[in-house]
């Protein structure tokens, strides 16, 4: 099969397509021919050296969502015989032409949806339903603010959350993100160049603040979150792109009894990975087979060209997903 290796920790330019040999399914594991996989900013920064794969993974091909075909089972599967076009999520090996996955993570894709769709939806829609529902706990009606709006997470984040009837706030370094946004369901759109937002949130909420957050930035967005935060909000920090630390105003904190909420999916046990599963075929499933919420995809390229992906993802202009695709 090809695949593409992290030849060493580095830019675009160490990601390498080689000539691997197949991965054999074990006991209870199906191997699926990837049809297309997402790229996240997590195979980013486990590219540069700063997200490794967890134990059992392969440690230097990145990609953890697909779509694809079941072509082989192996010992004890039941669920699959194969011939099944499946999708899911995976903690790494999707920028490859096959993987395995445990038969329990491995959720059958929509009927009505096509291969770029399906590969839009898994890790994006999963971590905002987890970080909203599950995680943050939202109500229908409630306030939401989503930090970076225009990405895959957050786009599915804004439609998850007007699927229950909240008033949707999103974030955005560039005002076009935010007009597209509002095709999905979103309220209110914050341009925020310097990172300052929280005025906006409270006049924007006439001074109440926001109950839920999903935030994929961090860094310098966390006090101004915590100021737009109305009390007994639950904050739920998926990702880190503004940085890894933050001043932390615990005097908001306790005032207003926030939750602040850590999580991720790459690194759970296998048990929490097969509950997700359920999410994304019991919920999310349904949803975009009803045409509740839609996956939002900017651009695909061909499994060749990883090194440009990753570049184009870097530059901060895409809206939406960015694919792989392994079948050229």
């Amino acid at each position: 099969m090809r695949a593409v290796v992290i030849r060493s920790p580095g830019g675009p330019e160490v990601l390498e397509l080689r000539d691997l040999p197949d991965p054999d399914p074990p006991y209870g594991h199906v191997r699926v021919r990837v049809h297309l996989t997402g790229v996240n900013r997590a195979d980013l920064l486990q590219r540069a050296g700063f997200y490794p794969a967890p134990p059992g993974v392969p440690a230097d091909i990145p990609g953890l969502e697909y779509v694809g075909t079941v072509d082989a089972v192996g010992p004890g599967v039941t669920r699959y015989s194969g011939g099944e076009r499946v999708y899911g999520i995976i903690a790494g090996g999707a920028y490859a032409e096959r993987l395995v996955a445990h038969e329990r993570e491995v959720v059958p894709a929509p009927a009505g949806l096509s291969d770029e769709d399906a590969a839009a939806v898994p890790e994006a829609f999963l971590t905002a339903l987890d970080a909203l529902l599950v995680r943050g706990r939202l109500a229908p009606g409630e306030r939401v603010l989503v930090h970076a709006a225009g990405s895959g997470v957050g786009t599915a984040g804004v439609q998850i959350a007007r699927a229950l009837g909240c008033f949707v706030i999103g974030t955005s370094r560039t005002a076009d993100k935010l007009d597209r946004c509002r095709e999905l369901g979103l309220d209110e759109g914050i341009v925020v160049p310097g990172g300052v937002f929280a005025a906006e949130v409270l006049a924007r909420t006439g001074g109440a603040g926001v109950d839920v957050v999903l935030d994929l930035v961090g860094g310098a967005y966390v006090p101004e979150t915590l100021a737009a935060a109305a009390k007994k909000a639950r904050i739920v920090i998926v990702g880190l792109t503004a940085g890894a630390s933050a001043p932390v105003p615990l005097g908001v904190l306790l005032q207003k009894r926030l939750e602040v909420i850590g999580t991720v999916l790459r690194s759970r046990p296998i048990e929490e990975k097969i509950e997700a599963a359920k999410l994304l075929e019991r919920t999310i499933g349904p949803w975009l087979s009803r045409g509740i919420v839609r996956p939002v995809v900017d651009r695909v390229f061909p499994l060749s060209e990883a090194v440009e992906a990753h570049r184009y993802v870097a530059s901060n202009v895409s809206f939406g997903k960015v694919l792989l695709d392994a079948r050229v």
